[in-house]
This record gives C-alpha cells, sequence and structure tokens, in this order.
C-alpha cells in the first residue's frame, strides 16, 4: 500500500489525492489520511507537536515521517518527539509546510512507506 500524494496545499486548506476531504491540518499514511485535530492530544503551537500525534501514523508501520510546522513555522516540535521517533526506528524531517508537503510527496513517490503531520496556517 502506498503513501497517498498530497495534491494540494495553500493556507487553511490541504487535499490528498483519493479523499474528497478538504483538511486544515492532517495526517497521512500508507494507504490513508484524516483530519488532524489538535483537541485529541491538547495540542497547540507551544511546546508543539506531541508524541501522541505521531501514534496513528507511527502505527502505520512508516519508515519516515514529515513534519510540517505551518506556513510560518509557527508549530513546535521538542526534541522529546523527535525522540520519540528515532527510538522506534523512523527517519524524521521537519520543515515549514511547503517545503515538507514537497519532501513528503517524492519520498512517495519513491515507494518509501511515508507518513505525515501537516499545519496548513501559521
Amino acid at each position: 500500500m502506498s503513501s497517498p500524494e498530497i495534491a494540494s496545499l495553500s493556507w487553511g486548506q490541504m487535499k490528498v489525492k483519493g479523499c474528497s476531504t478538504t483538511y486544515k491540518d492532517c495526517k497521512v499514511w500508507p494507504g490513508g489520511s484524516r483530519a488532524w485535530d489538535w483537541r485529541e492530544t491538547g495540542t497547540n503551537h507551544s511546546p508543539g507537536v506531541q508524541p501522541a500525534d505521531l501514534e496513528e501514523v507511527v502505527k502505520k508501520g512508516v519508515k519516515t515521517v514529515v513534519i510540517g510546522r505551518g506556513m510560518s513555522e509557527a508549530l513546535q516540535v521538542p526534541a522529546s518527539t523527535v525522540d520519540y521517533l528515532k527510538k522506534n526506528g523512523i527517519d524524521v524531517l521537519v520543515l515549514q509546510t511547503e517545503k515538507a508537503v514537497a519532501e513528503y510527496n517524492a519520498l512517495a513517490a519513491q515507494g518509501v512507506r511515508v507518513g505525515g503531520v501537516f499545519h496548513s496556517t501559521c
């Protein structure tokens, strides 16, 4: 099962190929995607992305996770979150969201088992 291409990104809107939903923030993994609702884990811009935000993606058997920090990189990613991924044997890329989407799509096109979480505003 391959990771779905992110078909489009603009401020506050993301579309994943094969999915009719328009996301504000989203999680993607091989074979699927869904809205990333920060309220589920109490995520805020600071301290930022928590291991709990990534557990669902990790459980899908990804080899790489790409984290999009937002258009202006307002979303923080603490070292503890990066450590969580590395301890699970997962490569991690933390980038501004437009760069993150480009990197994610490139990896997906190469057949890498890649997942991601992307913030499409600030």
